[in-house]
C-alpha cells in the first residue's frame, strides 16, 4: 500500500515538471526565436513478484510491479518560427536550418538562432546581449549601412566610403541531434555529447538555411497546443492525488479493523 502512495507521488512530481515546462513555453510566447522545450515520461524499472499459478509453474504468466513514472528526457523543439518582418537591418534572421556561433565571456562558443545584433564597442557584428559572432566581421562604428545577404555576406559602406565594401561572410553550423542542445538561456545553447560537435558550413548549402535581413523568428510555442497540454498535465496530476486518497483510505480502514 505503501509504495502506491510512492508511485502516485512521482505521478505527481513529473506532472508538476510537465506544466512548469509548459507555463515557461506559455511565458515565453512573445520572445523572438524563442523554442519550446518538450518533456518525455518513462516508466521506472519493473519487475517481477509472481507467477499466476505458482513460482514453479513453467511457462506461466508473470505479474511485473512498477514503480513509478520518471522524466526520460527534458529537450528543446528546434521547429522553425514564423518569420517577421521588422526592417532593421541589424535584425537578422536563419531561414532553415542552421545556428549562429558567437563568444562567450569565458572564450568557450555558444550558438544562436540570430535576432537582434548590434555593432560593440569595438566595431564587431555581436548579438544584442554583447557576444561577438565567429568568425569576427568588423563592420566599425561609424557604419552608414549594413548589408547582410542570403548567403552570409556582409557589405559595409563606412562614412568614408561611396561603396560599400565586403567585411566579412556569417558562417552557420548544425549539429547532428539537435535535441542533445544544452539551453544556457537567453536563446544560447552549448554542444553536448549526444548533439555531437557542430558542422560549418555556408548559408544555403549543405542543407543549411539562408539568411534574411531585417526579419526576426517569432517563437515556436502554439498557444493552442500548449494550452491543450496544461490542462492534460493538469487532469493527470488530479488523477495521481486521488490515487493518494484512495489509498490513504484503505490505510485508515486497515488500521480501524483491530478496533
Amino acid at each position: 500500500m505503501n509504495e502506491s502512495l510512492y508511485i502516485a507521488a512521482t505521478g505527481m512530481h513529473m506532472q508538476q515538471k510537465s506544466v512548469d515546462t509548459i507555463a515557461n513555453n506559455l511565458a515565453n510566447v512573445n520572445t523572438p526565436g524563442f523554442k519550446k522545450a518538450h518533456v518525455t515520461f518513462e516508466d521506472m524499472v519493473y519487475r517481477e513478484i509472481s507467477r499466476v499459478g505458482g513460482s514453479d509453474a513453467q511457462g506461466a504468466p508473470s505479474l511485473w510491479h512498477g514503480g513509478g513514472v520518471g522524466i526520460f528526457s527534458l529537450s528543446k523543439v528546434f521547429t522553425a518560427g514564423e518569420l517577421r518582418k521588422t526592417d532593421a537591418p541589424l535584425d537578422v534572421a536563419i531561414q532553415g536550418d542552421g545556428f549562429l556561433e558567437v563568444s562567450m565571456v569565458d572564450g568557450s562558443s555558444a550558438y544562436s538562432r540570430g535576432g537582434a545584433l548590434s555593432v560593440d564597442h569595438d566595431g564587431f557584428l555581436a548579438t544584442a546581449d554583447g557576444h561577438v559572432l565567429k568568425p569576427a566581421i568588423h563592420v566599425g562604428t561609424d557604419a552608414k549601412s549594413i548589408v547582410v545577404k542570403a548567403d552570409g555576406q556582409v557589405l559595409v559602406q563606412g562614412a568614408n566610403q561611396s561603396e560599400p565594401s565586403e567585411a566579412g561572410r556569417i558562417e552557420l553550423s548544425h549539429f547532428s541531434d539537435t535535441t542533445g542542445l544544452v539551453s544556457l538561456g537567453a536563446n544560447l545553447y552549448q554542444p553536448s555529447a549526444r548533439s555531437g560537435d557542430a558542422i560549418y558550413g555556408k548559408p544555403g548549402e549543405d542543407g543549411l538555411g539562408t539568411l534574411a535581413q531585417g526579419f526576426v523568428e517569432a517563437s515556436n510555442v502554439n498557444l493552442v497546443n500548449e494550452m491543450v497540454d496544461l490542462m492534460a498535465a493538469q487532469r493527470a496530476y488530479e488523477s495521481s492525488v486521488k490515487v493518494i486518497q484512495a489509498s490513504d483510505e484503505m490505510l485508515g480502514m486497515s488500521n480501524n479493523l483491530r478496533k
